[in-house]
């Protein structure tokens, strides 16, 4: 019964499906707004990267089958890639903004829908939650990396901070330890997403626009950095006793 409702991640609606979405996302984009081949070829490159990280998380974590939730995280993750591959086309020709904002609109809602669906399914994974935290993640990237543009680099520490998080564990293993959960890492991860698209949208004023940018770069190191407090408090225990997971950090 624990298999009901999930898919074969090489199969049916899994990851080859969801390539195959992207590739004719891809080619719808070139169609209707000209989407350069350079720009497509980089969001198919992240549609290959996804799969094969995926595919190594699956395996790492004895995990044979993507649930339902999962899939919702897996499409959100693709729209991702053609949102990165808008981004590659603004800096190199020119900014699709409505198509860029209406494609973050939509990754957002989904963002909002795969934890229920995981709820009400009885699918929920540590797997899942890890997948979720990581389509999140790169989705604030991209999104950084094209309000940078006009913004300014500093922008791109909203983007790149979960990696360097990341990173750090890899140096220090206190700082790869399990992290309890949190309510409030997914209200700064929404604000995060939320911001960045309006931002993106181009809507506000450069000041109201850089301000809001500023709220929600401190109310990502104010949650980052309570977890590195936290961890640092414990990392004397962690050394005695190496966490066997960890919990997908964003923020």
């Amino acid at each position: 019964m624990r298999d009901l409702g999930r898919v074969s991640v090489a199969s049916g609606p899994g990851l080859a499906g969801a390539l195959a979405g992207l590739a004719a996302l891809l080619a719808v984009l070139a169609a209707t707004i000209g989407l350069g081949t350079p720009a497509a070829a980089l969001g198919l490159a992240c549609g290959v990267g996804l799969a094969g990280a995926l595919r190594h998380g699956l395996a790492a974590s004895g995990t044979a089958r993507l649930g339902p939730a999962d899939l919702v995280t897996l499409t959100r993750a693709a729209l991702a890639c053609g949102i990165a591959a808008l981004v590659a086309d603004a800096y190199l020709r020119h900014p699709a903004v409505p198509t860029l904002v209406t494609l973050t609109v939509v990754a957002l809602v989904l963002d909002a829908v795969d934890g229920r669906v995981a709820r009400q399914s009885g699918t929920a994974s540590a797997f899942g939650a890890r997948f979720d935290g990581e389509a999140d993640a790169f989705l604030i990237l991209v999104l950084s990396v094209y309000i940078a543009r006009e913004a300014g680099a500093w922008v791109l520490a909203i983007g790149t901070v979960r990696y360097v998080f990341g990173a750090a564990g890899w140096l220090w293993p206190w700082m790869g330890c399990t992290l309890p959960f949190r309510d409030w890492r997914k209200v700064v991860t929404a604000v995060q997403g939320i911001v960045l698209c309006v931002a993106a949208a181009d809507v506000l004023p450069d000041g109201v626009r850089d301000l809001a940018l500023v709220v929600a770069l401190a109310l990502l190191a104010e949650s980052f950095g309570r977890d590195v407090v936290w961890l640092w408090l414990r990392r004397a225990h962690a050394r005695e006793r190496p966490a066997e997971s960890t919990e997908a950090r964003l923020p």
